[in-house]
């Protein structure tokens, strides 16, 4: 069985540069699967911004940080906060403790993993929290780090200026000591933090090109995250034939990747969101935050995805990932067509012998295969290697996100 590549195929490769960033992007396939050499390493005072003395994170509610980043959501409630900890405590498998937090915000989700004993990589991109969190840090002596720049933004894929804050994995976790480990391995990083409710579906593929390509984070292994999401995204992800309306290339794409699972549901209004000019209950003039208002009243899911050990195999790796991903697009393009249909838009393959190869009738509508039925779909279609050409003619203009 081949091993994951570290890097994406030649067609695929893009760039970008980090305008006012302060770290240039590496490249794809840039952070490498070996131990960080303890010579090469950098104090992690080194990533810390020079911070001008303010006044702490106050008790009172009505504090919020000045700002003019797009609003966001936090993790507000003490008590939610010491109940995600324990949840998390529970989940996990390994004497490790490490756990690289994305946008703690005021820090109170941070306190209550310190609190269970783990220990924090606190990753904040609003520098107005970045004095409170700096403060928690000298009280724990060791157990937290805080670095500002934000994780949905590292390793970028889209061309042109990308604004900071900008981290490139490598650098990140050459500074922290995180050694990659073999994707056969148990997971070696466990990531939690909220979806930008605004950005939700872009991070969504964003993080499968990273995970299919074993690049950015995934270069060091079977990442988990940890994350808060809309419960309607949710729904998507986890949906199949069943659940016809919500089934879609993204429901496909993660159910292979990974293992997908529900840890916690909870009530919008629970978290705290933050604006320009405060909190959202503060906020005169709501019409900014309809990205974010729009999803008062669902509820918000806490789940857990993890890279399937068996996800890369003879005929699905890095390498040729990308024509997977538009195999799935072209079948969910035309949804209503039947297997076979669909088989002899694919040509060159010979249909008759794909379809015996999977066990299906090619009467059956495309979308009611389930993900792994595509998974095997697609393996079968490579192993017959008569596919160098499908797709590759009519689709690259899709290749670039």
């Amino acid at each position: 069985m081949s091993v994951p590549a570290a890097g994406l195929s030649p067609r695929l490769a893009l760039s970008a540069l980090a305008g006012a960033g302060r770290f240039c992007v590496l490249g794809p396939g840039a952070a490498r699967r070996a131990g960080v050499c303890p010579g090469h390493r950098r104090a992690l005072s080194d990533l810390h911004p020079q911070l001008v003395p303010t006044e702490g994170f106050k008790d009172s509610p009505s504090w919020f940080p000045r700002c003019r980043s797009e609003p966001r959501s936090y993790i507000t409630s003490p008590k939610l906060a010491t109940t995600l900890a324990h949840i998390l405590e529970n989940e996990r498998k390994t004497p490790d403790k490490l756990l690289l937090e994305c946008n703690p915000g005021p820090g109170i989700l941070t306190e209550a993993l310190l609190k269970s004993k783990a220990k924090v990589i606190a990753l904040e991109s609003n520098r107005n929290f970045l004095p409170h969190l700096q403060s928690l840090r000298k009280k724990v002596d060791g157990e937290l780090e805080v670095i500002y720049c934000d994780f949905f933004k590292m390793d970028p894929r889209n061309f042109g200026i990308v604004k900071p804050p900008i981290m490139i994995s490598e650098t990140l976790f050459q500074h922290l000591g995180i050694a990659a480990v073999p994707w056969s391995e148990d997971t070696p990083l466990r990531v939690v933090g909220i979806f930008p409710a605004k950005n939700e579906k872009k991070i969504l593929w964003k993080l499968l090109y990273d995970l299919y390509s074993s690049t950015s984070v995934y270069s060091y292994g079977r990442v988990q995250l940890n994350m808060f999401i809309t419960e309607r995204e949710y729904e998507k992800l986890v949906a199949s034939p069943e659940t016809p309306h919500l089934y879609q290339v993204l429901s496909v794409l993660w159910q292979v990747a990974c293992k997908i699972k529900l840890l916690h549901v909870e009530p919008w209004s629970s978290f705290g969101v933050y604006g320009q000019r405060g909190r959202l209950d503060d906020l005169k003039n709501k019409k900014p935050l309809e990205q974010i208002n729009k999803h008062e009243g669902q509820n918000m899911c806490l789940i857990q995805l993890t890279p399937h050990q068996n996800l890369f195999t003879e005929n699905l790796t890095s390498i040729n990932y990308d024509v997977f991903f538009l195999m799935l697009k072209q079948c969910f393009m035309k949804r209503n067509f039947k297997l076979m249909d669909h088989l002899q838009l694919l040509s060159p393959v010979n249909a008759a012998a794909i379809l015996k190869q999977i066990g299906k009738d090619g009467d059956m509508k495309i979308t009611d295969l389930y993900p792994q039925d595509f998974k095997q779909l697609f393996e079968a279609i490579e192993y017959f290697r008569e596919s160098c050409r499908w797709l590759l003619d009519d689709c690259m203009e899709e290749m670039i996100m």
